[in-house]
């Protein structure tokens, strides 16, 4: 529930936004932020779910707290400084919210690590894991600039991936429509024309007929079916057989297979690196890849490789034995083991992949782009065979 407040401090007239459950939350925030409230009510709207949808915390703004906490604390400010410069430059409702309740946390005598933990939708386990390592070893400030660093990498490399998808998506949610709205609505009328001539039409048209017919007498069924359908894959790809499914599948599709192999490897080994560098051991390193990873295919393999680092076999040597890791992958951990500097070498094998995974998205839009043009110009070539080539019967019959 949002509300917006007057209110004074040190003398000083203070505007703001609350988003609380309920108007005491409100009031017990300001008076333990030393507000004097003076005005205090709900903000009124129109929009409610829908903006409530917007409000939310994302993944850009949990990168920007990160980044802006690091600065601030490696300028020398006290964590709590710090969050009271952040409350007060926060505009987003909801990360006010969360920013409030983690700053309480700390002032009633909670680590950072602890608080965040509250929050595992915007702090994973590999954030929390890194924070926590950042208080131990006392070097908070670096931990979370190389945080921020690598949630930065991330964002961006997303970006880069969805820019590259957008436009082959758009084009091919706009052919299935255009083409559903062609057969259901456009074509039966144009084929009402051949009925009362006696002539023999061709299989294309025959065939489009029937598609066609049974579009437009059942598109309800359709619609609610094709709606349901989704629903279903949606909730079935959610679980862990599912998920398994989907992406053993997509790592065998021509196409896109290297795409997701390269940006797996990418997070994975920018993680590991991260995690060594930071102080964390190996085997719990591997256990927050397996946590964090999103592949599943590469979290089975993460999970096979920690039991036998558990064991006592080398990284390289594990990595080797799943067979979904490429060789220079296994080489590089392998040198890095031998000369202790695990980290950095996997900090240079991150850079390479990511590399990798650029050109692979380059490869992989440069052919999707002339495919969805051929599947486009098969589908128009069809429809235009299937209507015109009935003329050209009917013109040689007259004649």
């Amino acid at each position: 529930m949002l509300f917006t407040y007057r209110a004074l401090k040190k003398d000083k007239l203070m505007t703001g936004k609350l988003d609380v459950a309920n108007e005491a939350e409100a009031l017990a925030y300001l008076k333990s932020n030393n507000y004097f409230p003076i005005e205090l009510r709900k903000a009124e709207g129109s929009l409610g779910a829908f903006s409530s949808y917007f409000n939310k915390v994302t993944f850009t703004d949990i990168v920007d707290f990160t980044r802006q906490l690091a600065i601030m604390l490696n300028a020398g400010l006290t964590l709590v400084d710090c969050f009271d410069i952040l409350k007060k430059q926060l505009t987003k409702a909801s990360m006010v919210k969360m920013v409030t309740d983690i700053d309480r946390q700390i002032r009633g005598g909670k680590s950072f690590s602890s608080a965040i933990q509250k929050y595992p939708e915007h702090f994973p386990s590999l954030y929390i894991s890194l924070v926590k390592s950042g208080e131990i070893s006392g070097k908070l400030s670096d931990i979370l600039l190389k945080l921020a660093e690598n949630l930065e990498k991330q964002r961006e490399f997303k970006g880069k991936i969805r820019g590259a998808l957008v436009y082959p998506l758009i084009v091919m949610i706009g052919m299935v429509l255009v083409m559903f709205v062609m057969i259901t609505f456009v074509v039966p009328k144009l084929l009402d024309l051949y009925k009362d001539f006696d002539i023999e039409l061709p299989l294309t048209t025959r065939i489009l007929i029937v598609v066609s017919s049974f579009s437009a007498k059942f598109w309800p069924l359709i619609g609610i079916g094709t709606v349901g359908l989704v629903t279903l894959s949606q909730r079935y790809l959610a679980t862990k057989s599912g998920k398994y499914v989907k992406d053993k599948l997509m790592m065998k599709m021509p196409i896109i297979n290297n795409v997701i192999r390269m940006s797996a490897l990418v997070d994975a080994t920018r993680t590991l690196s991260i995690l060594i560098a930071s102080g964390v051991s190996i085997l719990d390193a591997l256990d927050i890849i397996v946590e964090t990873s999103e592949n599943i295919v590469f979290q089975n393999a993460f999970a096979s490789i920690y039991k036998q680092v558990e064991k006592g076999v080398s990284l390289g040597q594990s990595m080797s034995n799943e067979g979904i890791f490429p060789p220079i992958l296994v080489q590089m951990t392998t040198v890095g083991e031998q000369t202790g500097h695990l980290d950095e070498t996997l900090g240079r094998i991150s850079t390479y992949f990511q590399m990798e995974s650029e050109l692979a998205v380059k490869a992989m839009t440069t052919l999707i782009e002339p495919l969805i043009l051929v599947f486009l110009g098969i589908g128009v070539g069809f429809l235009v065979m299937s209507v015109i080539t009935p003329i050209y019967n009917l013109t040689s019959s007259f004649k």
